[in-house]
């Protein structure tokens, strides 16, 4: 019967093996004077090779320590797809976490795609406001690494200015509130220094500056009125019309136009929606103000270009890339069913933390 318990040669002594099994090594004190040089050498000898070792060891755990946490935590999740299971099984054990989904899904790619990058920012934004307290510590690590890509990429293509400076707003409220309660997983200072650098991009954000590129084409204000006004109908965000009026005069006389503001009412809310009118002191309909107050409360139905994909099927949760699909007809994810693409069904952001909620 094999030894399953602990070394019963009780590690910490010296022993050789004998003909006779196994024996203790003692040293002797005339045997030790007999044979001190030799023995002192060989000692030596050892100590040495086993120093030598040890701190080839250390040197070796050093840079792996190193190497985990400056590369690692920013690129070694590539994965597309995960299996989302809720309960355990004889397969498997315990179920999926917000935290382990997160990072697991590959996100710091996500944000490279145009189509994905509102996406993962409303994610990162919910998360921020509710879930970030529900993420492990590793998850909450790779959570400010995507964070300090999404900024340097604003940064640097000035792209979706808004929408960033809102999510570090939501983040920044919300780790005032969990420092000042001590809640959140690992150093405080950590916590501190993470909340500096968030004041640090708002910062460089408000300070952006887009640059205007001069060539020979025709500009909006080049354009006639009644073209830009066509132009502001067809705008989905309506802060992006107040704050292109703020450019020029013109533009702030079309931004406040109150046909302007009358056509975006009746475009994205139903004639039943308008039994609320909103009268101004002059006795008119104040269109603009009504916008917002439809806004506030029937909130806009999110649409985003490219989302993550649920299949019914296989319970697996996963990126979908359409130019795959449409080469080799790969659906992105090892499905087992007949017809994968009826099992298919988009994921918005809230969604996706609704899945782990248990």
């Amino acid at each position: 019967m094999p030894f399953l318990g602990q070394d019963w040669r009780s590690p910490g002594w010296s022993w050789i093996k004998t003909e006779d099994g196994w024996k203790r090594f003692e040293f002797d004190g005339d045997e030790f004077e007999r044979d001190s040089n030799f023995n002192l050498q060989l000692i030596n000898v050892d100590n040495q090779e086993m120093y030598t070792e040890n701190c080839e060891y250390s040197v070796e755990k050093t840079q792996k320590e190193e190497y985990n946490n400056t590369t690692r935590t920013q690129y070694f999740y590539k994965e597309k797809w995960i299996y989302v299971h809720k309960e355990s099984t004889k397969e498997r054990h315990g179920y999926c976490t917000l935290g382990e989904a997160f990072n697991r899904l590959d996100f710091s790619s996500a944000i490279q795609d145009i189509r994905r990058f509102n996406y993962v920012v409303r994610l990162l934004q919910l998360i921020a406001k509710s879930e970030l307290t529900s993420l492990s510590g590793a998850a909450q690590k790779n959570y400010f690494n995507i964070l300090e890509k999404i900024v340097a990429k604003v940064l640097e293509d000035q792209h979706n200015p808004r929408i960033i400076r809102e999510l570090l707003e939501d983040l920044s409220s919300t780790l005032c509130i969990l420092i000042g309660r001590f809640v959140l997983v690992g150093n405080m200072n950590t916590w501190i220094n993470r909340l500096e650098n968030i004041l640090l991009w708002q910062q460089q954000l408000m300070n952006l500056h887009i640059k205007q590129e001069f060539g020979t084409g025709l500009t909006l204000s080049d354009l006639p009125l009644h073209m830009q006004n066509n132009i502001l109908c067809r705008f989905s965000d309506a802060w992006d019309i107040i704050n292109l009026g703020q450019l020029t005069p013109t533009l702030r006389v079309l931004t406040e136009d109150p046909h302007l503001w009358k056509k975006l009412c009746k475009y994205h809310f139903k004639e039943k929606m308008l039994c609320h009118l909103i009268v101004s002191e002059s006795g008119h309909i104040d269109w603009k103000l009504m916008f917002f107050a439809l806004q506030k409360y029937y909130p806009k139905k999110e649409q985003y270009a490219d989302t993550l994909q649920f299949c019914r099927h296989c319970s697996i949760l996963f990126w979908k890339d359409f130019q795959l699909a449409l080469l080799f007809k790969d659906s992105g994810h090892p499905c087992t069913a007949n017809d994968p693409g009826s099992c298919f069904v988009p994921i918005s952001p809230q969604h996706f933390i609704d899945l782990f909620r248990f």
